[in-house]
């Protein structure tokens, strides 16, 4: 591969990005979602983020999929849902799944 073809494909996609995201800020005054597809969109941050954090809880490397109570990683997960569910503070959920982790980590 040439330096130009490198060079290259990192300009196109950054323009491409750069279109694709502008969008929205130079025409998102003109596009008028219905209510419906607005609360839809409100669930989309949570969606990502389950899809993102419920793998990473379950899927061991060697194994696949680990959904048992011998996963430490899936007990912290659970044990910091649990946290934020009752205190709503992020930071704190951050530590107590943490700490709950090392522990279980430890202790399995």
């Amino acid at each position: 591969m040439s330096d130009w073809y490198v060079w290259g494909a990192i300009v196109l996609m950054t323009i491409s990005t750069l279109i694709t995201r502008s969008g929205f800020f130079l025409f998102g005054h003109a596009v008028k979602l219905p209510p419906r597809l607005k609360h839809a969109l409100s669930y989309a941050p949570a969606a990502a983020m389950a899809a993102i954090v419920i793998p990473d809880l379950v899927v061991v490397a060697d194994t696949g999929a680990d959904i048992s109570l011998a996963n430490p990683k899936l007990l912290a997960g659970i044990g910091g849902a649990i946290f934020f569910a009752a205190t709503r503070h992020l930071l704190g959920t951050i530590v107590a799944g943490m700490a709950l982790f090392t522990l279980l980590r430890l202790v399995l």
